[in-house]
C-alpha cells in the first residue's frame, strides 16, 4: 500500500516539517555526491550499536550518531519512501502540537527508534541509516489524532493498481503490524545482514504513541475516537 495524501487540511503552515523533508533531501544529495567517499561516510555518521555501546572512547561520539544518522539514506527509494510518509503525516501533527514541540517530538521519537534497534541487535557493527524511526513516531501521533482521517491510497489488487481511501486507524495498523512481525522475523535469521531496521520503526512508533498526550497544544482534548479535537 502506498499512501498518496490524506484528508484533513492543516490550519497552519508545517514549516518545521518543510525543514526536516529538505534537510533530508540536502543531505542525501550530498551522499550522492561523496562517491567512493560515501562508505566511510555512512560508517562515520550512521548508527553502529557495537560502536556507540562498546568502542566509542567519549560521550559525544557515543551520541552524535543517534542525530546525525536521522538524517541519512541508503538510496533514492529510502529517502522518497521516508519523505512521502513524512510529507503526508507530518503537517497534521505539527499542526496540533505547534511547531516547537513537534521537533522536539520528532527528535525524541527517533532517538527512541535507535535505541530500540540497539537493545534488539546490540553487538551490530551495520550502520542505521534513515528517517524512518522518527517518522514512525509521527505515525503513532497521527493514529491517536485522526484515527479517522481518511488516506488516498495506491493498492495493487493482483495485477492492477486501485486508488482506495482508507480509515487512517486501519492503515496505520496494518502497517504497524507488518513492522512488528517482519521485526520478529528478523531475529530468527542465522546470521546478521542488511536490510531494514523493523524495531526501529516499533519503537518510533510506540514512542510517538506514548508521548504524544504531552505534546499537543494546551485547550485540545479528545472526544472518543472520532480523531477530532476542539480548542
Amino acid at each position: 500500500m502506498i499512501p498518496l495524501r490524506d484528508k484533513i487540511p492543516s490550519s497552519s503552515f508545517p514549516f518545521i516539517n518543510i525543514i526536516f523533508i529538505v534537510l533530508n533531501s540536502l543531505v542525501f544529495l550530498y551522499e550522492v555526491s561523496l562517491g567512493s567517499g560515501l562508505e566511510r561516510f555512512i560508517h562515520e555518521y550512521g548508527l553502529i550499536p557495537a560502536k556507540v555501546i562498546f568502542y566509542s572512547n567519549s560521550f559525544v561520539d557515543r551520541f552524535y550518531p543517534f542525530l546525525t544518522s536521522m538524517f541519512l539514506h541508503g538510496g533514492w527509494f529510502h529517502l522518497i519512501g521516508n519523505m512521502l510518509f513524512l510529507y503526508i503525516f507530518g503537517d497534521n501533527v505539527e499542526d496540533r502540537m505547534g511547531h516547537f514541540k513537534y521537533l522536539l517530538f520528532y527528535l525524541i521519537c527517533g532517538l527512541g527508534a535507535a535505541f530500540t534497534q540497539i537493545v534488539i541487535n546490540v553487538r551490530s557493527e551495520i550502520p542505521m541509516v534513515g528517517a524512518s524511526g522518527a517518522i514512525s513516531g509521527v505515525l503513532g501521533a497521527y493514529i491517536l489524532l485522526f484515527p479517522k482521517s481518511r488516506i488516498v491510497t495506491l493498492v495493487p489488487i493482483f495485477f492492477f493498481l486501485h486508488i482506495v481511501e482508507i480509515p487512517a486507524a486501519v492503515f496505520l495498523l496494518i502497517w504497524f503490524i507488518m513492522q512488528f512481525f517482519s521485526g520478529v522475523a528478523t531475529l530468527a535469521a542465522s546470521r546478521e545482514t542488511g536490510g531494514v531496521a523493523f524495531w526501529a520503526h516499533v519503537g518510533g512508533f510506540v514512542v510517538g504513541l506514548v508521548l504524544t498526550r504531552f505534546f499537543i497544544k494546551k485547550g485540545y482534548y479528545r472526544t472518543g475516537w472520532s480523531g477530532r479535537y476542539y480548542n
